[in-house]
């Protein structure tokens, strides 16, 4: 099922919802040029997959992608909306995402924390933020050029099936050039931030993964008190599709 809810400034955010009522509640953040239709089924759990501003089915404003606060804003409204508290689960870009609302607000609403494939900074030389080499192929080509997003898309995770890759791919491609680049060009600090978070946490990386280096999920996982890391072998840059049920047992640990 499929919410539109608004956030501060009048921007409507699609949310997908699925799963039991009455089951622990997810908030799932996807990744850059991504939506919330790439994450898959968590059985048992009620999940709000939201699509980040600019991505799918959301609207696409023309500023605020550079903002701390603003990102913070939308996914307070993603909580307000799910009206429980709940375990909040951040995918490559979407783990800044979720550490810019940590940073506004805390854990207030949350009960647990996810980092999966995630980054938790963003610039040059921030250690939650070290990427791998298919990333560092991307940019900036993937930024503007279509055919240097879709390949980004195929090598994010070799193994999955092509349609699936092709569902990506065409998620990807829906998101405009401008929003692609808006969301690189900031810079952000967030070890003071992850050191305050005081709910449970786990960072769920493939070892595999040459979108985002294995070294951030490190980092975090050492910067948060008390998190566990769990490091998939065999694994890319979608534990979520690739290792699903490693990955729901990752979400079980903290969600209730």
């Amino acid at each position: 099922m499929q919410r539109t809810l608004l956030a501060p400034g009048g921007v409507r955010l699609a949310v997908h919802e699925a799963g039991p009522v009455d089951g622990p509640a997810v908030v799932l953040v996807h990744g850059w040029a991504q939506s919330g239709a790439a994450w898959a089924g968590l059985d048992g759990f009620r999940t709000f997959a939201v699509d980040l501003r600019g991505h799918g089915g959301s609207d696409a404003p023309v500023d605020g992608y550079r903002e701390s606060a603003v990102w913070a804003e939308d996914l307070a409204a993603v909580l307000a909306h799910v009206g429980r508290p709940a375990t909040v689960v951040g995918w490559s870009y979407g783990g800044l995402v979720v550490v810019d609302y940590l940073r506004a607000h805390g854990t207030a609403g949350v009960v647990g924390l996810v980092f999966v494939g995630a980054i938790t900074e963003i610039g040059r030389g921030r250690a939650g933020g070290a990427v791998g080499a298919v990333m560092r192929d991307a940019l900036p080509a993937a930024l503007t050029d279509d055919e240097a997003l879709a390949r980004f898309c195929a090598r994010m995770a070799p193994r999955l099936p092509s349609e699936v890759v092709g569902e990506l791919t065409a998620a990807a491609l829906g998101v405009s050039p401008r929003v692609r680049g808006e969301l690189f060009a900031r810079d952000v600090e967030s070890g003071a931030v992850l050191a305050a978070v005081d709910v449970p946490a786990v960072v769920v990386h493939g070892l595999d993964d040459e979108v985002v280096s294995p070294s951030a999920a490190r980092y975090t996982a050492a910067t948060i008190p008390g998190a566990e890391l769990v490091l998939l072998p065999d694994t890319g840059h979608l534990p979520f599709l690739e290792r699903p049920f490693e990955f729901a047992a990752a979400v079980g640990k903290v969600a209730r």
